[in-house]
């Protein structure tokens, strides 16, 4: 089966955006299709609702800055994509189970963690890490056409 090429745009269009804000009213305007039809339809083809992969993909990017630099909380939400340290908190929480600084501890200071939670941690990063390559899956199974072109001549 093939990956639907509206989809692999979507999925291209928030990777390249993915710090910035992205709205289905954008989505739509963009790609010149109803709101609806693209929510459906992704939904369909990735199995996850718009907000949930652009949340998951942000939360797995702020994983990701937390584990490669000691930045404050703030600067990481904002680097992910999120405006607001409390939306960061709160989707991160919902995403994972657990609040960002228990996942700054486990980069920088596991004795204070219990084994439980360090399952937890792992187990999050193992499943946002999946859904981080989903588009990259779901691009790969994108049926190639080539478009050949009609060269017109006024002068013949």
């Amino acid at each position: 089966m093939h990956s639907n090429t509206l989809i692999c745009d979507i999925l291209i269009y928030i990777s390249d955006n993915i710090s910035n804000k992205i709205s289905i009213d954008e989505l739509e305007k963009r790609f010149f299709y109803n709101r609806y039809y693209i929510m459906k339809l992704f939904k369909k083809e990735i199995g996850l609702t718009l907000v949930e992969y652009i949340n998951s993909i942000r939360v797995y990017n702020s994983i990701m800055f937390l584990k490669n630099n000691n930045n404050n909380l703030t600067n990481i939400a904002i680097r992910s994509g999120f405006y607001s340290l409390e939306y960061f908190s709160e989707t991160f929480k919902n995403i994972t189970h657990m609040n960002p600084r228990l996942f700054k501890k486990y980069f920088y200071n596991k004795k204070d963690l219990t084994i439980e939670q360090i399952d937890s941690i792992n187990n999050s990063i193992i499943s946002l890490h999946e859904i981080y390559n989903k588009k990259d899956i779901y691009i790969s199974k994108r049926k190639i056409t080539n478009h050949y072109v009609k060269k017109l001549s006024i002068f013949k």
